[in-house]
């Protein structure tokens, strides 16, 4: 049996030929890429030339599209070769620096030699199809993850298959040489978690795909869950396994999937640019990213959309009584009496409006509602839309005919230049027509239908129907429970008109009035997207999840967060919120996942962090050493600066970020406002996509899901965290530090820090003068 250091050697020398064989291969794949750029160009400069072809001739016409469409298709799969050389090029590059990073021995049966199998972030097969690493996706790659010494089983497309697993082995490969390497009986070994989350705050994302723990793997590989929930403490991988996920589900489904039919939904934008490299560094196209304001915007073309951070601004404010309209409103109830108050509505009952053209009314509402009253009462609200629509697409039609004779009509043609009649020809030839009237006829129609494209729009797009006022209309005859007085639900009604009428709308009113909408009109369903994962969960309403559920009929579900970071409710019990999200979403296979190991911060982080949580011994802290958290008391604004500048001057020394969070943007402004003019300092907005180094200052609600070297929480005094409700708000603050954590009080300590044992902390507090 060979010595530890004969066995690193011989893994050595099996690293050195695979990597020699690797960059033998992307030598040939860089030519390859050459020779296919340099057809691109031609092809490209080729299509440019046809397309400047113009032509009068309808024979021409047809003959030059066609050449065009060929052309055009051409462009697209050279492209796309071209796309898919540069992947394997990068692939290639990765691959070369460190070609895998684990390796597990198995035994079909005992007359068998056991076979090597090595693990990496992509599949490396030699000139003769051996494989000399696996990729990390593959069936038998879960063995590496989920096996433990001894007989093991893992799915693959035959069925479930039986192994013997005689050796797992981990390696941390930098640029082509063994680093480290141990034999274990783990998931992933401590060793070498240790080795990447002790190094800077991207080096985790950098190496998820090595550091993948069994309970990530059993987020990762499950394909058969429509609702996957998973509830994840801070700091336990659930972003990594989440988009780990993502590069599974593409690989696995390849034949049917593509990255464009998921969609995440980020916290906000900063986020979305932290992640966005990872895919590519795992060999795959991003998915779609979107943020709740971003895709509320969409559907809300013209209006204001109130974000996830102003409604938290807002409810900083807000009193018992909003609490309890907003319930209501972010209820899975509400969203049943608006699709009961849709499919009971009586045509007379739709709120028609004019379809205006030039000023003047082209079709009036009475005569819209008359369209709907004559229609069977027994319709699905969306076919007796479409009804209306197709009725008063005809009328149009029969106006277009007759207005086609009137002299305004004829004396345009008379005066049309011969290059303008033959492009409102079009496609017809002279000899397509009896006449020469019906030609002008034709000719006529085209400039009226021309003319009058905007009603045709109006019509198209629906615009006869004013789902606000008809909104409007169901707040007005809602069943609203006892809890809220009719005085104040008449104030919220006057709420949503007013903020109508300035084009501003409140979230709690955009899910329903979206369902409402897509109900009514038979719009607003997405059915190309497969699967969708929304993170941070624990912030969106059950109404806004429903109507994202409708949004995308028939994807699969991913929904994480972590309750205990709730920035707008109450903690909740992760079974108790699956069978909410079970009956609410309506479908029959649904999971629940937990991660409960914290893996971002040092111990004595994580520690202090979970101890302001009353049920906070559930989360288990991972062994890296640090330094305690460090809470400084200061007396008096000026005071509380001053400290706080010496504390970022001191971070600075040992780490290129320091992270000032606050309650909520007015204390972040405060903030900025000084110490800007004492060192380089970025304050974070919600339009921001970078992080940039040194010193940055954001409120708590933009670092949902980031990380950072070191923390300063700036003013955790009672005054600003006064009660249990901000228990959550804390407990987000403290969990982003990955190496140091400060808080800083204004005055007395919050009661839930005051409360902790104080072997958690040190405190460093200011003498009263």
């Amino acid at each position: 049996m060979p010595t530890p250091n004969q066995a690193q050697q011989q893994e050595q020398q099996r690293v050195d030929t695979v990597i020699k064989q690797v960059k033998a291969r992307a030598k040939q794949t860089d030519q390859l890429l050459d020779k296919a750029h340099r057809e691109t160009d031609v092809i490209q400069k080729n299509y440019g030339d046809n397309n400047s072809v113009n032509t009068f001739e309808v024979d021409d016409r047809i003959e030059t599209n066609a050449e065009l469409q060929q052309q055009k298709q051409m462009v697209e799969r050279a492209v796309e070769s071209e796309s898919i050389l540069t992947r394997q090029v990068g692939v290639l590059k990765d691959l070369s620096n460190s070609p895998y990073f684990g390796r597990i021995d198995i035994q079909d049966s005992p007359d068998e030699d056991a076979e090597q199998l090595y693990i990496g972030t992509a599949s490396f097969v030699d000139e003769h199809q051996n494989f000399l690493v696996y990729d990390w996706r593959a069936p038998i790659s879960s063995v590496y993850y989920n096996g433990t010494l001894g007989e093991v089983q893992y799915q693959t497309p035959a069925g479930q298959q039986t192994t013997e697993l005689t050796k797992k082995r981990q390696f941390q490969i930098d640029h082509g040489q063994i680093k480290n390497m141990f034999d274990t009986n783990e998931t992933v070994g401590d060793e070498i978690l240790q080795a990447v989350l002790g190094e800077q705050n991207d080096a985790y994302m950098q190496n998820i795909v090595a550091t993948i723990q069994k309970e990530q793997n059993d987020i990762i590989r499950d394909t058969y869950s429509d609702l996957l929930v998973v509830q994840g403490v801070a700091g336990s991988g659930k972003t990594s396994a989440i988009l780990q996920r993502i590069a599974f589900l593409l690989y696995h489904s390849r034949a049917s999937l593509e990255a464009d039919q998921m969609v995440l939904f980020s916290p906000n934008r900063l986020f979305s640019h932290y992640i966005s490299d990872v895919l590519p560094s795992l060999g795959e196209r991003n998915m779609r990213q979107v943020t709740l304001a971003e895709f509320l915007s969409a559907r809300f073309q013209g209006l204001s959309v109130q974000s996830l951070f102003d409604r938290y601004e807002v409810d900083q404010q807000a009193d018992a009584t909003n609490a309890a309209v907003r319930d209501f409103q972010e209820s899975a109830a509400f969203m049943t009496q608006v699709d009961r108050y849709c499919h009971q509505l009586p045509a007379n009952a739709l709120r028609f409006t004019d379809i205006v053209f030039n000023g003047d009314v082209f079709f009036t509402r009475a005569e819209i509602t008359a369209i709907a009253a004559s229609l069977p009462a027994a319709m699905q609200p969306a076919d007796r839309f479409l009804a209306i629509k197709n009725t008063l697409i005809k009328r149009l039609k029969r106006r277009i005919d007759q207005e086609a004779q009137a002299d305004w009509v004829n004396e345009q043609i008379d005066q049309m230049s011969d290059e303008t009649y033959h492009d409102l020809l079009g496609d017809k030839r002279r000899g397509d027509f009896q006449s020469l009237d019906d030609e002008v006829f034709y000719i006529g129609k085209q400039i009226v239908t021309k003319r009058l494209r905007q009603v045709y729009d109006a019509i198209y797009n629906g615009y006869f129907l004013d789902t606000y006022e008809q909104y409007n209309d169901f707040l007005g005859q809602i069943d609203r429970p006892e809890t809220i007085a009719p005085a104040t639900w008449r104030q919220r009604c006057q709420q949503f008109q007013a903020g109508i009428e300035y084009h501003r709308i409140a979230l709690i009113d955009c899910a329903p009035l979206l369902l409402l909408r897509d109900i009514l009109t038979g719009s607003g369903e997405n059915r190309r997207m497969q699967y969708i994962f929304v993170d941070e969960m624990q912030d969106y309403s059950l109404a806004q999840l429903l109507y994202i559920k409708h949004a995308f009929p028939l994807a699969k579900f991913t929904l994480l967060g972590d309750s205990e970071q709730a920035l707008f409710k109450d903690i909740e019990a992760p079974r108790q919120l699956l069978e909410r999200l079970r009956d609410a979403f309506n479908v029959r296979r649904a999971n629940l996942i937990t991660l409960s190991k914290s893996y971002r911060s040092t111990m004595q982080i994580t520690n202090f962090a979970k101890a302001l949580l009353p049920d906070g011994d559930q989360i288990q802290a991972f062994t890296r050493e640090g330094d305690l958290p460090k809470v400084m008391i200061r007396y008096g604004e000026d005071n509380a600066q001053q400290g706080l500048l010496t504390e970022v001057n001191r971070l600075l020394t040992t780490t290129s970020t320091v992270a000032v969070l606050t309650r909520n943007l007015a204390e972040s402004k405060h903030v900025y406002q000084f110490l800007k003019h004492h060192t380089v300092t970025t304050l974070m907005a919600d339009s921001d996509r970078t992080m940039p180094q040194g010193v940055i200052v954001l409120p708590i609600y933009l670092a949902k899901g980031l990380e950072f070297d070191a923390v300063i929480a700036y003013d955790i005094s009672a005054t600003n965290y006064p009660d249990e409700q901000s228990v959550g708000l804390l407990y987000t603050i403290a969990s982003r530090a990955m190496h140091h954590l400060t808080l800083l009080s204004i005055g007395d300590v919050s009661p839930l820090i005051a409360k902790l044992d104080p072997t958690l902390f040190t405190i460093e507090h200011q003498v009263r003068v």
